[in-house]
């Protein structure tokens, strides 16, 4: 009796986190699915009351708008250049970093660590001011140097890395070293290929959060020809009105190269972020 009762409460469990699980997806994806479908609708139905969810007149205006409005090819390109640009140099220091602290014992090695640490307490709001006029006086600004590079090391990849490459055995090292292979070798092709999920879930993150940012790209360009996706689309936000149709359509687009990212790494994509809260 006790038995069935526990497998009877374990259903009831499991069925209840199901609900709740599928509840917070169904919350996630009704913005999304709304903005799809918006992309399709007039100016009229879009803002009409009380809303509607489907489609009722479909159109492709808003995408007409959309293109004859802004050059979204060349924002689409400028997004890519930014995203990708930052993200492979990203990775190299991030892994270069996140080994050194998992692998290698130096002096001060874990106070210099907890400091990277506490620069994520620091909001980014805090740094842009200054961090602008750094890249001004550099001669970076409105050009994808000043994009790129100020994006590319982070306290928070530099601790996934390290959590990724500490699971590893020593062993693995030192039968690598037994057969002469140099540190950079036992980096490159004998430890990072075992972190592949860490990879995968990096490099979607990172293209992700540059992809879609908007702070950033809008502090330090100021011309048309260097402006992202995110900064296209924020010109049809204005003061007084909101043109949701060409917005709804250009959201539409942005998200069909992030949509097909997570499919394709949507397995190590889960493995990465469980395995970056385990220890050794």
């Amino acid at each position: 009796m006790k038995l069935k009762k526990l497998s009877i409460d374990k259903a009831i469990g499991k069925i209840i986190i199901t609900c709740i699980l599928v509840f917070l997806a169904f919350c996630m994806l009704v913005p999304i699915i709304w903005m799809i479908l918006g992309a399709f609708k007039q100016d009229s139905e879009i803002i009409s009351y009380p809303p509607t969810f489907f489609v009722h007149s479909f159109t492709i205006e808003n995408f007409n708008k959309l293109f004859m409005r802004i050059d979204m090819w060349k924002y689409i390109k400028n997004s890519a250049i930014y995203a990708i640009g930052t993200t492979i140099p990203s990775l190299i220091v991030n892994c270069l970093a996140g080994y050194a602290f998992a692998r290698y014992d130096f002096k001060g090695k874990n106070v210099i660590f907890l400091l990277f640490l506490a620069t994520m307490m620091i909001p980014f709001q805090v740094i842009m001011i200054p961090l602008f006029l750094e890249v001004h006086s550099l001669g970076m600004y409105d050009n994808y140097a000043g994009l790129i590079i100020p994006r590319i090391a982070s306290a928070y990849w530099i601790f996934l890395m390290r959590s990724s490459y500490q699971q590893l055995p020593k062993e693995l090292e030192e039968a690598a070293r037994i057969d002469g292979l140099g540190e950079f070798g036992i980096f490159l092709r004998i430890m990072t290929p075992q972190i592949k999920p860490a990879l995968v879930t990096f490099i979607i993150l990172n293209i992700n959060g540059n992809w879609n940012d908007l702070l950033w790209p809008l502090i330090i360009t100021s011309s048309a020809n260097m402006r992202t996706i995110a900064n296209g689309l924020a010109m049809f936000v204005g003061s007084h009105t909101i043109e949701y149709g060409p917005a709804f359509a250009g959201g539409a687009i942005s998200l069909i190269p992030m949509l097909i990212i997570y499919i394709f790494g949507q397995k190590y994509f889960v493995e990465g972020q469980v395995s970056a809260g385990l220890k050794e």
